[in-house]
C-alpha cells in the first residue's frame, strides 16, 4: 500500500497548516488536524464523516475547497445537506 500526504493548498497556492490530503491507493482523503473529514473512493464517490464534516467553519471552508478540487463544484452547507438527504453523498464514521 502506497500512501502520500501533503498539505491542502489555499487559493493563493500556499500550504494550509493542519489540513491534509492523503493519497492512499485509489482513494483521496481529506484530514483536518487528526480527524478524517471526507474521502473520495476509487469509484469517485464522495463520502463524508457523519460526525465531523460540519465540525467548524474552518473545517467546512477547507472541505468545500477539497470538494471543488476533486469533484469540480464548490458546495455550501445547504447544498451538501441536500445532497446527503437525497442520498447522493454518503456519510459514515470515517474515524
Amino acid at each position: 500500500m502506497r500512501i502520500k500526504v501533503q498539505n491542502l493548498r489555499s487559493a493563493n497556492n500556499n500550504p494550509v497548516p493542519n489540513q491534509f490530503l492523503i493519497y492512499q491507493n485509489e482513494n483521496v482523503i481529506f484530514q483536518s488536524y487528526y480527524s478524517t473529514i471526507a474521502k473520495i473512493d476509487k469509484n469517485n464517490n464522495l463520502i463524508l464523516d457523519s460526525n465531523r464534516w460540519d465540525y467548524s467553519r474552518t473545517t467546512l471552508k477547507y472541505l468545500y475547497s477539497f470538494i471543488e478540487q476533486f469533484k469540480g463544484f464548490r458546495p455550501n452547507k445547504k447544498s451538501l445537506t441536500e445532497l446527503i438527504e437525497a442520498n447522493e453523498i454518503k456519510t459514515t464514521n470515517l474515524n
